[in-house]
């Protein structure tokens, strides 16, 4: 889900390639003998365009503020939704506030704000001194994906194949949730609280050396899922596994919480600009293929299109179209609060939900007094909206040396084969199925992303396919404003999992199309290794 602290105020990280993949699309020019050339990008500030806000650099609440073109309606509209975003839900049924009830019966969390802290990423979990591995309860914003693995490579996404979508697991889904209400658990009837599965969390480190001789200790995080409802205390080791969320052809793949600020932005690109960066075949001998993912869009289907299949700009994989898809769909999976997109249970028909609902009597079906989803049609629009309209934070110290260096280098490393820096959105049309804000049209934007997948290695594969995205694939993510993530919550950390405490950690993890970038980042000396890290603390 998505959420923040109110106005007025790195599924990242740097995760999806400090790499390469095309060019960064800035006219700069020719360098003459001995003469350094910065990209054109070096001296812009307003990341966002006109969305950009220039007050809240180095501030708790940078990610948090609205959009400053907004129109006064529109404003009233952020404003609304910044409250929606912030709710913290109940368990059914909640007759004094009734508004607020529907949480679960399983979930993650209870609010957005638990997995989008202020409006950034979630926290990192420790392992404490002298314990080998905590159990994730409240205080985590991992979550975990889980799917059958597919007999074969999906390719094409048809109405015969579901889209290519991930196969769910029996009686468990596509998501795993950790947590339960009061008894929705069969197993657990005195008073106690539990979700699907116990998940437990602990890490592995390995140390990476610069030719200089320097070293650095990269930290890996490690998962045990135990004690699944549909099998009380049984774990991978047990003598005879029966869970089906234990089985050998089961596939999990950790998310962290990202940034939700930006999003409508991003949604405005065109379409054709993103897929004229394609180059599966890499046609320009850089090593780097982006591809595009392609999959269900709930939107499309809701609205009875015969093709319900769009371009994916969001999530770890680009496994969603849409902010409204995104939001919503991290609405009534991640809290179990259903919706007018999504109006089922996430874990409706399963054996736990069934039982849940014969045991207790609870009226927690999905729908509130009237028969409607839980989460009305103004509360589901004004919390997207919300998400679309989030002001980008400001570029800073760019006139800084160091900075204007680490701009050359990153650009000289071919990170930007990835992480594109300019993009300018459509000036009209839709976004998630409904007509987009004006403060979002026409913008000239540096989000440092290509929104494409690519390959990137086994160190940060999770081995699990997600539509058309396989399992070494990763989504480009923007850069904009990772220079403040750990000034909005000093705690986050950067990648799909949240292993990298630095920036520097994030880049050496890179690998697959990205491994040369890395070892070319490597190669620096340590000044200009820290210029490129001052650059990305710029953004």
């Amino acid at each position: 889900m998505m959420m923040t602290h109110r106005y007025p105020g790195l599924a990242f990280a740097l995760c999806i390639g400090l790499s390469a993949c095309g060019g960064s699309g800035d006219d700069t020019p020719e360098p003459k003998p001995d003469e350094k050339i910065y990209p054109a990008y070096t001296d812009i500030s307003a990341s966002g365009g006109e969305t950009t806000t220039f007050d809240a650099s180095e501030s708790g609440h940078g990610f948090s503020t609205p959009a400053p073109n907004l129109s006064d309606a529109n404003l009233e509209l952020h404003l609304e939704g910044d409250l929606g975003f912030e709710t913290a839900f109940t368990t059914a049924p909640n007759s004094e506030h009734p508004d607020l009830d529907g949480l679960g019966p399983v979930f993650n969390n209870a609010d957005c704000n638990s997995c989008h802290q202020r409006d950034g990423r979630n926290s990192t979990p420790m392992v404490q001194v002298g314990k080998d591995r905590i159990k994730l309860g409240s205080e985590a914003g991992l979550f975990l994906r889980i799917s059958k693995a597919p007999a074969e490579p999906c390719t094409l996404g048809t109405e015969a194949n579901n889209y290519c979508a991930p196969i769910g697991v029996p009686n468990f889904g596509g998501q795993l949730f950790h947590r339960g209400v009061l008894k929705a658990r069969p197993d657990w009837e005195d008073n106690l609280f539990g979700g699907q599965a116990d998940v437990y969390l602990s890490y592995e480190t390995k140390q990476v050396t610069y030719p200089d001789g320097t070293s650095i200790t990269l930290k890996k995080p490690l998962f045990d899922v135990e004690n699944p409802y549909d099998a009380p205390g049984e774990t991978l080791s047990s003598a005879n596994v029966t869970s089906e969320l234990l089985q050998d052809d089961v596939l999990m793949g950790w998310r962290n919480g990202m940034p939700v600020f930006g999003l409508g932005l991003l949604e405005a690109i065109p379409e054709a600009d993103i897929l004229a960066l394609v180059d599966i075949d890499d046609v320009d001998g850089d090593k780097i293929s982006g591809r595009a993912n392609f999959v269900f869009d709930a939107v499309k289907a809701q609205a009875g299109d015969p093709n319900p299949v769009s371009l994916g700009r969001f999530g770890w994989k680009a496994n969603t179209p849409s902010v409204r898809v995104q939001s919503l769909g991290a609405l009534r999976g991640d809290i179990g609060i259903t919706n007018p997109l999504f109006p089922d249970e996430s874990v409706v028909g399963t054996a736990l939900h069934d039982s849940y609902l014969t045991r207790t009597g609870f009226t927690d079906t999905g729908e509130d007094e009237n028969g409607a989803p839980e989460a009305s049609a103004e509360f589901s629009d004004s919390v997207v909206f919300y998400a679309e309209t989030l002001a980008v934070p400001a570029r800073r110290n760019i006139e800084s040396q160091d900075v204007r260096e680490g701009a050359r280098l990153f650009e000289q490393l071919n990170c930007t084969g990835c992480h594109k820096a300019r993009f300018v959105t459509k000036s009209a049309g839709n976004i998630g199925g409904l007509p987009m804000a004006e403060a979002l049209k026409g913008q000239t934007i540096y989000p440092f992303t290509d929104m494409l997948l690519h390959d990137m290695g086994d160190d940060l594969a999770d081995g699990r396919p997600d539509f058309l995205a396989d399992g070494n694939e990763w989504r480009t993510r923007s850069l904009w404003g990772i220079g403040l993530t750990q000034t909005v919550n000093p705690q986050a950390g950067f990648l799909h999992d949240g292993r990298a405490a630095t920036l520097e950690e994030a880049i050496l993890w890179h690998g697959g199309e990205s491994e040369q970038s890395r070892d070319d980042f490597m190669a620096l000396n340590r000044s200009e290794r820290e210029q490129v890290v001052d650059f990305l603390m710029s953004l």
